[in-house]
């Protein structure tokens, strides 16, 4: 008995005893949580799809072009010198991640990961519109290729393939502008036949998750899934099925009116398998903790009916922790959350900290590979350098400069002395800096340089001056 009760550690809900793919077809989930999961998926889809065409001070409100390594958060443009940044939040999202899941389980997995709210918000609901609820999925899937098949499928299918054309044109405006995808689309697919075929690849890409790869992303490919597993403990709060109150003594039993379950000592689940028919992965809850389960809590809905309907207490299955199951226990804020929390705090401060910090203009001026210094009239030492400035703002910097503010000397620049460094562009440049020997100290000396706009110093730099060794 005990062993028949734990084949379901043996394989996942999707394979069937033959090995095969075991189609999920879930039942239209409904009830209070479910409503409440529509909200949130609604204002992240807007939100997702308008991410990259919200400009904040002419910056684009998300980006991440990777190929030229620029990127814009919350509207705040980021280069490649602020890589360490990006290192920062990364790692802020890793353990923001680790407590949360410490805390509530899965829980991100079915409200807010983008894989889920489109496969449940926005594809499987055109699958409910066109094939209809489980039972007609289940009964079209079995019937013969006939006219009433066919027009389904096609036109599900076109859907699918639009919806997913535009989901790759949103991701290719994050990764390249929207700016930049509106100009491709006005010119023409012609004009831009890499681009296009990127974008139909990534279109096959996401109609084959959504039409038939879907749950076994969160199942197979997903490693959040095995993170949970490692993560979660008796203390962490998820989407769980009462067992003490459900099986009670003598287990489960189908439901008859007027009966006193109590008394004969089986529990309130009534075996109805509604929470087996609505979840999206195919998993029985009543099982415990799955890896499969992303804790959308359709489940907890469906359970909650047919509590309802048969006038039993709701909350069978609910968020809980295991130990608030077997022990009454309420949630605690332990050791290890403190732990977490106290790492997460220490980083988001260094991580503001060095925003703060960062500068509008970042400056690096380096020797010109090759070439040595050069011995002038008048004892003057002159070195040629090769300069590259970042300007990270959305403003031009006007009326830009350099002076000397470790040694007394001269820096020319190539081009005029002041000019200017237009928004988040990148300015080159050479430029010779001229200094008396008698002001020198060894071969090797380390200049500090100040970039100016105008009379205000907006940044500081360094630059090794190279100098005839036989000086001091």
């Amino acid at each position: 008995m005990a062993q028949d009760q734990d084949n379901f550690r043996d394989s996942i809900g999707t394979i069937n005893a033959e090995g095969k793919r075991a189609w999920v077809f879930p039942k239209k989930p409904s009830g209070r949580l479910y409503e409440y999961r529509k909200y949130v998926s609604y204002f992240l889809l807007i939100f997702l799809l308008l991410g990259p065409f919200i400009k904040i001070n002419g910056n684009q409100f998300l980006m991440f072009n990777v190929l030229e390594r620029r990127f814009n958060i919350f509207g705040f443009p980021f280069w490649p010198q602020d890589f360490y940044l990006f290192v920062i939040s990364m790692i802020i999202g890793v353990v923001f991640i680790s407590l949360f899941t410490v805390a509530f389980g899965r829980i991100f997995c079915g409200w807010i990961c983008p894989q889920t709210i489109f496969m449940e918000m926005v594809f499987r609901r055109i699958e409910y519109w066109i094939d209809g609820d489980r039972g007609a999925q289940i009964r079209l899937e079995k019937q013969a290729w006939n006219a009433d098949k066919i027009r389904k499928r096609t036109l599900k299918w076109f859907i699918f393939f639009v919806i997913s054309f535009i989901i790759a044109n949103v991701f290719l405006a994050y990764l390249i502008g929207s700016d930049q995808l509106i100009q491709y689309i006005k010119q023409g697919p012609t004009q831009h036949l890499s681009t296009m075929a990127s974008l139909l690849i990534f279109t096959a890409v996401f109609y084959f998750i959504f039409a038939w790869f879907r749950e076994q992303v969160c199942i197979i490919a997903c490693p959040y899934g095995r993170m949970q597993g490692v993560l979660l403990d008796n203390k962490s709060i998820v989407v769980a099925y009462d067992h003490k109150r459900g099986e009670s003594e003598k287990g489960r039993k189908k439901f008859r009116k007027g009966e006193d379950r109590e008394a004969i000592g089986h529990g309130d689940c009534i075996d109805c398998f509604q929470c087996v028919n609505v979840c999206p992965t195919g998993i029985d809850i009543r099982n415990g903790t799955q890896l499969e389960c992303v804790n959308c809590t359709a489940c907890i809905d469906a359970c909650d009916d047919i509590m309802e309907k048969v006038d039993l207490p709701k909350g069978l299955i609910r968020f809980a922790s295991e130990d608030n199951i077997e022990k009454k226990a309420k949630f605690k804020f332990t050791p290890r959350l403190k732990g977490y929390t106290a790492v997460l705090v220490i980083l988001t401060g260094l991580l503001i900290g060095m925003l703060f910090l960062r500068n509008d203009l970042e400056a690096n001026i380096l020797g010109l590979p090759g070439q040595l210094y050069e011995h002038k009239e008048g004892n003057i030492i002159s070195n040629v350098y090769t300069f590259k400035l970042v300007n990270k703002t959305s403003m031009d910097i006007a009326d830009v400069s350099f002076k000397l503010l470790s040694h007394k000397g001269t820096i020319k620049l190539v081009r005029h002395n002041n000019f200017t460094v237009p928004a988040q562009e990148l300015i080159e440049g050479t430029l010779f800096i001229e200094i008396n020997n008698s002001a020198l100290e060894g071969d090797k000396n380390k200049l500090m340089i100040g970039v100016y706009s105008g009379e205000n110093k907006i940044e500081t730099t360094t630059a090794r001056f190279m100098a005839p060794r036989s000086y001091k």
